[in-house]
């Protein structure tokens, strides 16, 4: 239009196909919840922010609080001596170097074949983690079958062993045993070989790090225990927490004598990896057998294969 024309409509009514645009004024107060929106979450998000580190605190409080109970599961009845079962035994009271009295028992082999050109053998034995040394009978009577004697300690807290667990404690208690048979019963190092399991197999790797044996035996072992938590708990930096560390990686490339590992693709406690990861780390001359079965009794469900095995071992180290 025109500037200066008049728009006239027509008396009659027309259909209406495109209607005028119409603006709408929004009052001011209906965006107010939305901007209201912005700073309840930033508070939120502010919230959730500050709690992830208190709670990571506090689960790193309770897991170290609680790891002795994890780690250690001592039983103080002694069930069963070795003699209920027709073994020979003497019973071990020592001293370790920090004042705690421990209890062992020492049972030798049946070996009535005595060859001068061949070297006795003593299985210095660290049971696991759990239990005491009464729940090992069956293990000593295959060992005392082989013609090998056996000594077996309780860790400090275990059976009739004083005091409370620790890392540190269990290597005093495994170097007390070892100078008793070297000291005491005027054995030859070479001739002690010192056999672990589970939790025993991180005390015996530790031993033979430091002292001279004739061989290592590691059944159902692990890395460290942080590695072990991890697995556990893979949400949480156990590392960062751990203080009975038991880190037997690091100290297999320092020992130096035959190695037989035996471990359970079955084993439903610690991965069939660990032992895996034990065997590269470590340095020839080493074996690796595979058992079947749970981490308890793997010995016994592949007990001809566990047999075979320590028996060529032991033959081996006798020479």
């Amino acid at each position: 239009m025109l500037r200066g024309q008049r728009l006239t409509l027509a008396s009659h009514s027309f259909p209406v196909t495109h209607p005028l645009p119409v603006c709408y004024t929004t009052p001011n107060s209906m965006w107010e919840p939305s901007l209201t929106r912005r700073p309840l979450a930033n508070r939120r998000t502010m919230i959730y922010l500050l709690l992830i580190p208190i709670v990571i605190i506090a689960f790193a409080a309770w897991l170290s609080w609680n790891e002795p109970r994890f780690l250690y599961h001592p039983t103080r009845e002694i069930e069963q001596t070795p003699d209920k079962l027709g073994l020979k035994y003497e019973s071990i009271n020592l001293t370790t170097s920090d004042g705690v009295n421990i209890n062992g028992w020492f049972l030798p082999g049946d070996n009535l074949a005595e060859d001068d050109q061949l070297t006795r053998l003593t299985v210095l034995f660290f049971h696991g983690n759990a239990g005491n040394i009464s729940h090992r009978l069956e293990k000593i009577g295959i060992f005392r079958d082989l013609g090998v004697d056996t000594f077996i300690i309780d860790y400090r807290g275990y059976g009739r062993s004083e005091g409370v667990p620790t890392e540190a404690g269990t290597y005093r208690d495994a170097q007390t045993a070892y100078e008793y048979l070297t000291q005491q019963r005027k054995l030859k190092s070479r001739s002690i070989v010192v056999y672990g399991e589970s939790l025993g197999t991180a005390i015996a790797a530790d031993l033979a790090s430091k002292a001279e044996v004739r061989g290592l035996v590691m059944e159902e072992g692990f890395t460290s225990t942080a590695d072990v938590g991890q697995g556990m708990f893979p949400f949480f930096p156990v590392h960062w927490v751990v203080r009975n560390k038991y880190d037997t990686l690091s100290k297999l490339p320092r020992i130096h004598v035959p190695l037989l590992i035996l471990h359970s693709r079955d084993d439903e406690v610690i991965n069939f990896s660990h032992s895996q990861r034990l065997f590269a780390a470590a340095n020839e001359p080493k074996q690796f057998i595979e058992l079947h079965g749970g981490h308890n009794d793997a010995f016994e469900t592949s007990a001809l294969t566990y047999r075979a095995a320590l028996s060529k071992f032991f033959a081996a180290l006798e020479r």
